[in-house]
C-alpha cells in the first residue's frame, strides 16, 4: 500500500539506529509504523561506529542498511524523504514531504537528531570523523598514544582535555583566544601533563593525507595527530515549529533542541522525541538527552 494511502499507528522522523531502533520495537508489537528518512546522520563521516557490541568497525552505512533490513522483517515501512512540515489533522498528524507526498500518524516519534556546525577553521570540515574529532569515548583507542590537540571554545575545553589524557600522555590544550585559565584549571592542566598553548589557531597542516600540525597566528605551528573541537549542535526538527515546537539552548555549551524550556517535555501532545544526542557531550557522562512528554530514557 502506498505510504499516502495508509493511517500509520506511528510515523518515526528520523530513519538513523534511534528510529530504527524504535521502529524495529513499534512493529514488534504489531503496531503499523513508517520511519522517514532524510539521511544526513551526524556520524556517516566516520569510518566506522565503536562501542557498539558486535558491530565494532562496521560502516555507519552497513549499520543503517542493517537496520533497514531487520524493520522490513517486522513488516515495518522505511522510505526515504524529508519531512517539511507537520500540521494537524484532528487526532492525527499530517506530515508533508519534500517529494510533494505526504504521510499521516496517529503518533510522532522524533529521531530526527542533530547536526554538526564545526568551526569555521580552514581544513576542519576536510578532516572531520578522521584526525578531527569530538568524543573520547567514540575514537579514543583509535588515537591512543598519539598527539591529541584540543581546540578551545569554552570551559568545556579544560575537561574535555583532561579526560583525552586518558588516552594519550600527549594532549595540548589550544585556548585559541576563546579562554582564560583560572589558577585551579591551571593547576588541574598541570597536575595531568597537559600542555597550554595561548596564541590563536589560524588553520590545519596535513601531509599524506594526515593531520600533522596546526597554524597559529604568530606564523608558529603545534604538532599535532588529532585535533579535538566542540561544534555546535542543531537540532533537526524545524519541521515542528508548524505544531508550536520552538528550539531550547542546550544546557551544556551552544546549540539547541526542540522542547519547551524544561527538561523531559514536549507541550504537544501525541509526539515524543528520543534520546539522540540532543545535549552536548560532557565527559563523565552520557551523550544524550531527552526532550518528550513521557519518554523513557533508554
Amino acid at each position: 500500500m502506498n505510504h499516502q494511502e495508509q493511517l500509520f499507528d506511528v510515523a518515526v522522523i528520523g530513519g538513523g539506529p534511534a528510529g530504527l531502533s524504535a521502529g524495529v520495537a513499534l512493529a514488534r508489537a504489531l503496531r503499523s509504523v513508517i520511519v522517514i528518512d532524510a539521511g544526513g546522520q551526524r556520524n556517516l563521516p566516520a569510518e566506522g561506529v565503536h562501542g557498539f557490541l558486535t558491530r565494532e568497525g562496521m560502516s555507519p552505512r552497513e549499520l543503517l542498511a542493517a537496520g533497514r533490513e531487520e524493520l522490513a522483517e517486522y513488516g515495518g515501512e522505511a522510505i526515504a524523504g524529508e519531512v517539511k512540515s507537520a500540521t494537524r489533522d484532528g487526532d492525527n498528524f499530517v506530515l508533508s514531504l519534500d517529494d510533494g507526498t505526504t504521510c499521516t500518524a496517529r503518533r510522532l516519534l522524533i529521531t530526527s537528531g542533530i547536526q554538526d556546525e564545526l568551526p569555521d577553521l580552514p581544513g576542519v570540515a576536510d578532516r572531520w570523523g578522521r584526525d578531527v574529532l569530538y568524543c573520547p569515548y567514540c575514537h579514543g583507542w583509535e588515537i591512543r598514544n598519539q598527539k591529541v590537540g584540543v581546540l578551545a571554545s569554552d570551559a568545556h575545553a579544560v575537561l574535555h582535555a583532561l579526560t583525552f589524557r586518558q588516552w594519550s600522555p600527549d594532549v595540548t590544550l589550544l585556548l585559541n583566544g576563546e579562554l582564560a585559565l583560572s589558577p585551579g584549571q591551571s593547576e588541574q592542566l598541570d597536575a595531568r601533563s597537559v600542555k597550554v598553548i595561548e596564541g590563536r589557531v589560524r588553520g590545519l597542516v596535513s601531509q599524506d593525507d594526515k593531520l600533522t600540525a596546526v597554524t597559529l597566528d604568530d606564523g608558529s605551528a603545534v604538532p599535532l595527530e588529532v585535533l579535538v573541537v566542540s561544534p555546535e549542535t542543531v537540532s533537526k526538527a524545524n519541521m515542528l515549529q508548524a505544531l508550536g515546537l520552538e528550539p531550547d539552548d542546550l544546557e551544556e555549551g551552544p546549540g539547541h533542541a526542540p522542547g519547551d524550556g524544561r527538561i523531559g517535555a514536549h507541550v504537544l501532545p501525541g509526539s515524543l522525541g528520543r534520546r539522540q544526542c540532543h545535549r552536548r557531550f560532557r565527559p563523565g557522562h552520557d551523550c544524550g538527552g531527552c526532550r518528550a512528554e513521557g519518554c523513557r530514557r533508554h
